[in-house]
């Protein structure tokens, strides 16, 4: 075991003896449905002083200079590849995720943010000098916010958690920052490494319980300035309305039911290998999953079955602990519950046509008795208004969606194509499988999503802004766009010489 099995609150720098009164819950391994750790839910006087903590500091950090805070969070950023698999095991256990996944992304991810932030305000951030006239100029600088609130999701724990604290910490504020119940291990490893790399205490605390008991005060608290939260679109429409009453700043990235649209000249193999990574991987529990697959009716019976192969022959359901396995359960009995509910709707109700059964094919058998385990599926023939292809299922269900091309020409099929990649409330993603690259990009310009893919899928740099349209979000993360949300513009008019307001109020 890589953690401790009782998890408490987090702030000033160190865990915070247990409050009486304070209600429990379990982390519970979605491999084996047994419980992993006992967390102590966060109390309103806890919540009080995690968020005092982080005022207390925020001067003596907002003032440190930027190469030393470079400097200490680089040193975070090393602690954490040296301590990888220690931290992957930990996160494989609480998601149920493959090792294979998160020993090589989770946390390696999370650590490229972090060194990204660090060498991007070694240098300070950059303010405007700009000359009004001969004896005067006005200065702009970016300043840190304060008093940050980051509210984290249970299927990228740390490397959210990271994406969140990263350019919350390099730009100058402090977080209080609180995990999805679900998925909480990782937290005060992370607040733990932060603290030994140098992070003054008080500057990254955490909470811990359900959003109405502490996600709620820890957004409408007074003192916080501004909110990054990941979740689902309902969740943080609230979460949205709750700090939009403060005048709060807020960074939204919520859910999608995003496209991969295959044009007709795409190769036949690319398209499937795009589109299982656009469906398939980490057990379909990606925001940012492309599964509306629009294929043409010229390629749609290669293209199945170049899929059916792939899921018989690539997809290795097993014990997540296993090199081999790149296929675990879901993260809860809620969620296969869920998961389960849409597979059933879509071949009851909606009636669309199951190509693949994962949970019929004779490879396919539970590895364990009582893990929360889902195998993949694949709808074909789906149209627009089913269940299926419209909500969000967070999970290994894939449809295809055929668009006619025979006897039509580009000018023809592409304006529809497009209506109906785009007809959806939510812009997550999109990507575009095409042999021609610029009459992919002539495409992904006409597609309403914030992260979009050529030829690819699923990729996320440090360096690529990331954030959603439509309802899938508000602001960004990452890139040099992923820190301005945590600061604030000052701008100063300094005038040379004297005499400037003389005469303003003079006497007539």
């Amino acid at each position: 075991m890589t953690f401790p099995s009782q998890i408490h609150t987090f702030h000033s720098g160190r865990p915070q003896p247990q409050s009486s009164g304070a209600s429990s819950f379990a982390s519970i391994d979605p491999t084996t449905a047994k419980p992993l750790a006992t967390i102590y839910s966060t109390t309103p006087a806890q919540l009080e002083e995690a968020i005092s903590s982080a005022q207390a500091a925020f001067p003596a950090w907002s003032r440190t200079p930027a190469p030393q805070r470079a400097k200490i969070l680089l040193k975070a950023a090393a602690l954490l590849r040296e301590r990888n698999d220690e931290l992957a095991l930990t996160e494989t256990l609480d998601t149920g995720k493959a090792w294979s996944e998160t020993s090589t992304v989770d946390i390696a991810t999370g650590a490229d943010v972090l060194e990204y932030y660090a060498h991007l305000v070694a240098g300070g951030l950059p303010g405007q000098n700009t000359r009004l006239r001969a004896d005067a100029f006005v200065l702009t600088s970016q300043e840190p916010l304060g008093v940050c609130a980051g509210i984290g999701a249970w299927n990228y724990p740390i490397q959210i958690a990271l994406w969140k604290s990263a350019p919350c910490l390099a730009a100058g504020n402090c977080m209080v920052y609180k995990p999805s119940e679900v998925t909480p291990l990782h937290a005060n490893a992370l607040a733990a490494i932060y603290v030994e790399a140098g992070v003054p205490p008080g500057v990254f605390n955490v909470v811990y319980g359900d959003g109405p008991s502490v996600g709620a005060p820890l957004v409408a608290h007074p003192s916080v300035a501004k909110v990054s939260f990941t979740g689902q679109v309902s969740t943080g429409s609230l979460v949205a309305g709750v700090a939009s009453r403060g005048m709060k700043s807020v960074t939204m990235e919520l859910g999608g039911k995003s496209p991969v649209v295959v044009l007709p000249d795409a190769d036949v193999d690319e398209a499937a290998d795009v589109a299982m990574a656009a469906n398939f991987f980490s057990t379909g529990q990606v925001c940012t999953n492309g599964t509306r697959v629009f294929v043409p009716d010229t390629l749609l019976a290669r293209v199945e079955d170049a899929l059916v192969r792939r899921c018989r022959e690539g997809i290795r359901m097993g014990l997540p602990r296993d090199d081999k396995t790149n296929f675990g359960p879901v993260v809860s009995a809620a969620q296969r519950d869920k998961v389960n509910m849409y597979i059933r709707h879509g071949r009851d109700v909606d009636g669309a046509r199951v190509l693949y059964d994962g949970s019929k094919d004779a490879q396919r058998t539970k590895p364990t008795a009582d893990g929360f385990w889902v195998a993949p599926v694949i709808f074909s023939s789906c149209i627009d208004d089913m269940r299926v292809a419209r909500e969000e299922i967070f999970g290994p269900v894939m449809c295809i969606l055929p668009y006619e091309t025979r006897g039509r020409t580009q000018a023809e099929w592409m304006p529809e194509l497009i209506r109906r990649a785009n007809d959806t409330a939510m812009g997550l993603a999109a990507g575009v499988v095409s042999s021609d690259v610029g009459l992919a990009q002539e495409v992904i310009r006409e597609l309403d999503a914030g992260i979009t893919w050529i030829n690819t899928w699923g990729e996320s740099p440090a360096e690529m802004p990331v954030g959603g349209w439509k309802l899938s979000g508000i602001g960004l993360e990452n890139g040099h766009e992923g820190i301005r949300p945590y600061t604030r513009t000052k701008s100063t008019l300094v005038q040379l010489g004297k005499g400037a307001c003389k005469g303003l109020f003079a006497k007539l």
